[in-house]
């Protein structure tokens, strides 16, 4: 039996991996977290409870045990990553680093990514840190052959939030409470930008595929469904799943970007550097190894998956008036723009 460790494991996608590989009898999982969310763990699943940024302690947590495949999920400067190559260096015969897809060049060059594609986001620094993890590793690989496998995961979801552009600290949850009550909703740009998106049991798919396969080492991989939206047609499918007319309402993201700052939003990075681009990612490096990644839960129905999840659970349920109110504000202010030209 395989053993796998999970650095996470109850994240949006960690959490479906985890499940995955659960029901797989050649696996023996374990996840290394603070143990807040221990009941979220399927049956038979190992808990080791540490805090992974206090090195010692999870030193002496781990003892001798070493492992076929680490998983780090919760890395995301540099000093997380060298601290994981300190900790695993020896003990694991694959170390998979989830990176983003993010960090792929912006702006676009053009609208096909893949795995080649230059890594450069001048516009996020959480981009910029992603891919400072992975020179890193990388270089560690060419060293001394540190078992490096890099995902990019773009825009994973789970049954516990919808995905919208534009959205404040609370979540999603406001911009679908915006519909059902018939106010407008932001879209930036025109709303015709290309996005992907993935339901977390999908990923699961792509990323077990790549669990001790050999062929994986020293390569990265972006794991993404094939189905490719607009940005209006994605709220378009939330508003019909709510049986409710879409009001949308459209915003230059750079404008977005500007009028955030001021409120503590970070369009920038979130927009500018991710979500205002097009991007269409070819899969064909991770389908060679994994054959049956695909989108098996598409956006209409992982939208309804998620409404259904989100009514019977009120802590999903989080409403933002501060993000109301700046919509509001915003939307006002664009309508008196138009009438003062």
């Amino acid at each position: 039996m395989k053993k796998a460790l999970f650095i996470g494991g109850t994240g949006t996608i960690s959490a479906a991996i985890v499940r995955r590989l659960a029901e797989d009898p050649l696996w023996d999982v374990s996840v290394l977290n603070r143990g807040s969310r221990k009941k979220e763990l399927p049956e038979g699943v190992h808990q080791i409870t540490a805090d992974i940024h206090d090195e010692a302690g999870v030193r002496e947590k781990l003892g001798n045990l070493e492992f076929d495949c680490v998983c780090e999920f919760i890395g995301f400067r540099r000093e997380d990553v060298e601290r994981d190559y300190r900790l695993f260096r020896g003990r694991t015969r694959q170390y998979i680093f989830t990176s983003s897809a993010s960090a792929y060049h912006k702006p676009v060059e053009q609208y096909l990514i893949t795995e080649g594609t230059t890594l450069a986001n001048p516009y996020w620094q959480y981009s910029r840190d992603k891919i400072a993890c992975e020179e890193f590793l990388m270089e560690k690989l060419r060293e001394d052959g540190f078992p490096v496998t890099i995902v990019r995961p773009s825009h994973t979801y789970d049954e516990r939030s919808i995905p919208v552009a534009v959205h404040g600290d609370g979540g999603s949850y406001q911009v679908i409470r915006r519909m059902m009550e018939g106010k407008p909703v932001i879209i930036p740009g025109d709303g015709t930008s290309l996005w992907t998106l993935t339901f977390n049991t999908d990923f699961a798919i792509g990323y077990t595929g790549l669990m001790g396969n050999q062929h994986a080492i020293g390569e990265a991989f972006q794991i993404t469904g094939d189905e490719t939206l607009t940005w209006n047609q994605i709220h378009e499918t939330i508003a019909d799943a709510l049986h409710v007319k879409l009001q949308p309402y459209h915003v230059a993201s750079d404008f977005l970007a500007a009028v955030g700052e001021g409120s503590g939003y970070d369009f920038r990075g979130a927009l500018l550097g991710d979500k205002a681009a097009s991007v269409v990612f070819q899969n064909t490096k991770l389908k060679a190894l994994v054959p049956e990644m695909g989108t098996h839960v598409p956006f209409c129905r992982g939208v309804e998956i998620a409404l259904s999840y989100i009514a019977q659970h009120p802590e999903c349920q989080r409403e933002d008036s501060a993000f109301d109110a700046w919509c509001d504000r915003v939307i006002a202010a664009q309508e008196r723009a138009k009438q003062e030209v």
